[in-house]
């Protein structure tokens, strides 16, 4: 290999965005545009979503009188208008356009060293200047439309992959038996609780009838991954994210024993006991795409939640803790209660023993 070849290749991969922080992701950077359009956040767009971003969520949340709990989830993007939706790598990118993918092109150009002008969302002439630029830099066709080649090395991030192509879907159909639950049911053909119950228009909080028909929709082809034993799961998820593997045991032991089958009566699912609104903003806003519903996805959204927890509470462990099983706002607003108090400290002496 030539000497120039080597140089032009570490040029290339130079162009693959490279996180400077923790907690970084640049689907943030489109919130924190969003919520600037509104007026509410005044900081830097950073890509970064700490105390100031999450007050600025809150506040919009109290303004639109929506559940105040800093999650930028689907309602709360929603009502954000034109600006709130959708995330970068959901469609192909054009002059003109505006949205949340507009903005954290806008951010990731400028991470690049690339003029173009206001972070404000809207795809104008600066911005596909800029585009053009980069594309032409990266050695890509310069028409200034980004597509998944363009997105790929704006950011090579996972919070930023284009997905792929689903593959068919099929569906088969199951009689229930006296004693099942749509959790073990879910558990037996690999699919959720919830595609399951959406697929036959059911309440998973509900008894479901013996001997009743329902259909199992099939998973894609992209959302089937390795399925991992859990503690093969905790050991992986934690090493990505950097998180203490006894703390996750701990907590999957005490939440679930392990048991990625097991639903709470308020909804809380999996090995790590994970709520559909907390699944929700680990996809949206800290992972930035889909996460199969199986027991390693269980287990990564639970290890990236505890994870940004821990950043909320500057690293310590049992305010993070209080958090997961009490919830980060009820911690700031009330403190941590008796009962979330034994939590923290059954799960501190269990890390020392699994």
């Amino acid at each position: 290999m030539s000497r120039l070849t080597v140089t032009v290749g570490a040029a290339l991969a130079a162009l693959a965005l490279v996180p400077t922080a923790v907690g970084f992701n640049p689907q943030v950077a489109g919130l924190q545009i969003a919520l600037r359009q509104h007026g509410l956040y005044r900081a830097q767009i950073d890509g970064v979503q700490g105390p100031r971003t999450m007050r600025a969520i809150r506040l919009f949340q109290r303004r639109h009188r929506l559940a105040v709990d800093g999650v930028a989830g689907p309602r709360t993007r929603a009502a954000l208008g034109p600006h709130g939706r959708p995330l970068f790598g959901a469609r192909v990118i054009r002059r003109g356009m505006r949205g949340y993918d507009v903005g954290v092109l806008q951010f990731l150009l400028r991470r690049h060293g690339l003029r173009t002008g206001r972070l404000d969302g809207s795809f104008g002439a600066q911005t596909a200047a800029a585009l053009r630029r980069f594309q032409r830099r990266a050695g890509l066709t310069p028409d200034g439309v980004v597509g998944p080649r363009t997105a790929r090395r704006l950011c090579a991030l996972r919070a930023c992959a284009w997905p792929r192509r689903p593959s068919p879907v099929t569906t088969r159909t199951h009689r229930i038996v006296r004693g099942e639950t749509l959790a073990a049911i879910a558990g037996r053909y690999g699919v959720s609780v919830r595609a399951i119950a959406r697929a036959n228009r059911l309440d998973p909080r509900r008894y479901i009838i013996a001997g009743a028909r329902i259909r199992i929709p099939g998973a894609p082809a992209h959302m089937m991954t390795r399925s991992f034993p859990v503690r093969a799961a905790i050991d992986y998820w934690s090493k990505v994210y950097g998180v203490d593997p006894r703390i996750v045991r701990a907590v999957a032991w005490w939440e679930s024993g392990f048991n990625n089958s097991l639903v709470s009566a308020a909804g809380a699912r999996g090995v790590m006991q994970v709520t559909p609104a907390t699944w929700d903003y680990v996809e949206t806003v800290l992972v930035g795409s889909q996460i199969p519903a199986t027991t390693s996805g269980n287990v990564h959204v639970g290890v990236a939640f505890l994870r940004q927890l821990l950043r909320e509470f500057g690293g310590d462990v049992r305010l993070a803790l209080a958090a997961y099983a009490q919830g980060p706002r009820s911690v700031r607003r009330h403190g941590v209660f008796r009962e979330t108090r034994q939590y923290v400290m059954g799960v501190l002496a269990l890390s020392g023993k699994l």
